[in-house]
C-alpha cells in the first residue's frame, strides 16, 4: 500500500531543481522544500515529492507533526566488526597519550577470540544504534581478524547488514608478522584478496597508508595493495594523511580511489590532487576522530573552497572514535571545520553515498531511507548538539509521537 508523508516543515531532497525559491544557498544545496509532502510505494521508493497542497491520494496517511525530514545519514567508514573494550586506551589520550596505531592490535586479539554470534550480536547492535540517530546506509571495514580466516569471518558477519563491505587487512601488520613485513603484504595481495573475492564479500578495499606509524603501510606497500585489490575487481578506499603529512591522499587520487579518508594533515599539492580528482576521489573527513584523540580538525572550509568532493562519517571504531552518531559529525564539522549547517548534510549524505558509488535524493525512483527530526528545520542537528533529535523513518510504523513540533 502507498503512504502518504505529509506535515513536513521542511523536506531536504538534494536536488537543486527543487529548491522552492528561498534566497538561501543552503537551500538550493540541499534542496530544500517547506511544507512538503511524500509519496512512499508499497515497495518502499518514492513515487512523488512535492508541496503538501499538491500532493496525490494514497492508501495510507501519516502526519509528521511539523517535523523535518532528510535523506537517510550515509556513514560510509565504519569498524563495526570488533570485539573487546579499549576505554583505558582513550582515558590515556586524554591525559597526553599520543594515538600511534598500536592500540588496533588489542582489538584483534579480542576479535580473533570471538565467536561468530558474539560478532554478529555486536554489529547488529551497533547497526541498531547507528539507524536510531538517522544512518540507514553504512559501510563496514573487517581489519581486526588480520589472518585469512578471520577477515573472512568478518566479511561474512558485515555481509549479513550491509552490502558495502570493505577488505582491510590492510589495517596494520599483525603481531606475528611484525619482523616480516613483507611477507604478510604478500598474503594480504595474494592469498587473503584472492579469498576475498571468491567469496564475493567485499565491494571494497582499503589499506591504513601512514609511513608515520611502524603499525601501518608506507606508500610503496600501499600501492602494492591497492594495486592488487584493483586488479582483483575491487574498488578503491584509502586511509591516508591522519596522524601526518604522508603519500595517502596524493595515491589515492593517483588511483582513482572512491574515497581517502581522514585527510588531517595536506599540503598544497594534496589539495591540488584533491581538486583534480573531483568526481572521481571524495575527502571524507571523520572529525570523531580528532575529537577523540585530541588532533587537530582537517580544514573542510579550505577543501570545499577549493573545489574539493568533502564527505563527512563517523569511523565507529573501539580506539579511536567509538562514536555511532552522524549528527555529532555535523556538529563537529559546523563548529570545528568551518562548514555551515547544509554542507555538513550534504556531506553526510549526498557526498559520502558519492564516496560509495551511490546517489542519495529524495525524488522519484529512489528508496525512501529518510531521516526524520524532531525539530522544524536541519539546522537543529548541529544547533542542539549531543540531543538525540534524529533518527531513520521505519515505514512499517508511527514516527515517534504525533503531536506538533515545539519550537
Amino acid at each position: 500500500m502507498s503512504l502518504l508523508l505529509t506535515g513536513i516543515a521542511e523536506l531536504t531532497t538534494n536536488d537543486p531543481a527543487r529548491a522552492d525559491g528561498h534566497a538561501d544557498r543552503g537551500d538550493a544545496l540541499l534542496g530544500i522544500v517547506r511544507d512538503a509532502a511524500v509519496v512512499v510505494s508499497a515497495a518502499g521508493d518514492i513515487e512523488w515529492v512535492g508541496p503538501a497542497a499538491d500532493a496525490p491520494d494514497a492508501d495510507e496517511r501519516r502526519d509528521l507533526g511539523g517535523r523535518a525530514v532528510v535523506p537517510g545519514f550515509v556513514d560510509s567508514h565504519t569498524h563495526l566488526v570488533f570485539a573487546g573494550d579499549r576505554s583505558a586506551e582513550f582515558a590515556a589520550r586524554m591525559t597526553g597519550t599520543p594515538y600511534d596505531g598500536g592500540g588496533i592490535a588489542v582489538s584483534v586479539a579480542a576479535t580473533r577470540g570471538a565467536s561468530d554470534d558474539e560478532l554478529r550480536r555486536l554489529v547488529g547492535r551497533r547497526v541498531a544504534e547507528m539507524r536510531a540517530q538517522g544512518t540507514t546506509t553504512v559501510e563496514i571495514k573487517s581489519g581486526y581478524g588480520l589472518t585469512l580466516d578471520d577477515e573472512l569471518r568478518s566479511l561474512r558477519v558485515a555481509r549479513e547488514v550491509t552490502p558495502h563491505t570493505t577488505f582491510l587487512g590492510a589495517h596494520v601488520v599483525p603481531p606475528e608478522f611484525a619482523s616480516r613485513r613483507a611477507d604478510y603484504v604478500d598474503l594480504v595481495t595474494g592469498p587473503m584478496i584472492a579469498a576475498v573475492t571468491a567469496a564475493g564479500v567485499a565491494e571494497s578495499i582499503d589499506v591504513f597508508c601512514e609511513p608515520r606509524s611502524s603499525h601501518a603501510f608506507d606508500g610503496e606497500e600501499s600501492r602494492a595493495v591497492l594495486e592488487a585489490g584493483r586488479a582483483a575487481g575491487l574498488a578503491l578506499r584509502v586511509h591516508g594523511n591522519q596522524l601526518g603529512h604522508g603519500p595517502g591522499v596524493q595515491l589515492a587520487c593517483e588511483l582513482g580511489a572512491r574515497s581517502v579518508d581522514h585527510c588531517t594533515y595536506l599540503d598544497p599539492a594534496d589539495v591540488e590532487a584533491l581538486v583534480a580528482a573531483r568526481g572521481t576521489t571524495v575527502a571524507t573527513l571523520l572529525p570523531g576522530v580528532e575529537f577523540s584523540t585530541r588532533s587537530p580538525y582537517p580544514d573542510a572550509r579550505a577543501l570545499l573552497d577549493a573545489g574539493v568532493d568533502v564527505a563527512l562519517a563517523s569511523d565507529c571504531n573501539p580506539g579511536t572514535c567509538y562514536s555511532s552518531s552522524i549528527p555529532f559529525a555535523i556538529a563537529l564539522g559546523v563548529r570545528e571545520m568551518g562548514m555551515t549547517p547544509a554542507e555538513a548534510l550534504h556531506a553526510a549524505t549526498a557526498a559520502s553515498a558519492r564516496s560509495l558509488g551511490l546517489e542519495r535524493r529524495v525524488a522519484p525512483g529512489f528508496p525512501a531511507e529518510l531521516a526524520v527530526l524532531e525539530a522544524p528545520s536541519h539546522l537543529h542537528l548541529a544547533y542542539r548538539a549531543g540531543v538525540p533529535i534524529a533518527r531513520a523513518l521505519e515505514l512499517q510504523e508511527p514516527v515517534g509521537l504525533q503531536e506538533p513540533v515545539g519550537l
